[in-house]
């Protein structure tokens, strides 16, 4: 299933998904490797088979070898640190923010892909995630780095498309 049958499978009270889906994709500023690479981590962050099966040949073919693992290594760190960190970030006991995390976090330090890249799509599957702090510490990377902010938006509103086909497609598949 491609990009065109994934927006074809959209129930018809999703239109405004549908069109969404092929804006924040097929008319994206980012360059490639930010788009797919944003697209793929944010795929697989929505746990949904459907989505990830559609959009995943796509990446393939827009990112080269180390930009796929890359954006696939930012989705598996970020669902352990996203849990990780809002955990201890809503907690009411501000000391497990003073204690050491003692979490292997190596690819975050060498992604094999320019640190903009893997920090954009780090933000990217904070925001499916919903983790604040990770969001908010991205954000400042990417910011210090001198992204700007309809770049950081860019990621997000993908992550918000992406997110929300998923469980529109998953609901329909469970109801069906």
């Amino acid at each position: 299933m491609a990009l065109t049958d994934l927006k074809s499978a959209l129930p018809d009270y999703a239109k405004d998904l549908k069109l969404n889906l092929g804006s924040v994709i097929g008319n994206s500023e980012l360059p490639k490797q930010q788009l797919w690479g944003t697209v793929l981590a944010c795929a697989i962050a929505s746990r949904s088979g459907i989505v990830l099966r559609a959009l995943e040949p796509e990446a393939k073919e827009n990112l080269t070898d180390e930009a796929y693992t890359a954006a696939k290594s930012a989705a598996a760190v970020m669902a352990m640190n996203n849990v990780f960190y809002r955990t201890r970030h809503l907690l009411s006991d501000p000391e497990y923010g003073t204690l050491r995390a003692g979490l292997r976090m190596n690819v975050i330090g060498n992604p094999g892909v320019e640190k903009t890249d893997f920090e954009l799509w780090s933000l990217a599957v904070s925001a499916v995630n919903g983790c604040g702090q990770c969001l908010d510490s991205h954000e400042q990377v990417l910011r210090k780095a001198g992204v700007d902010r309809e770049t950081i938006q860019e990621a997000f509103k993908i992550a918000s498309v992406v997110q929300a086909v998923a469980t529109t497609l998953d609901a329909e598949a469970q109801l069906s």
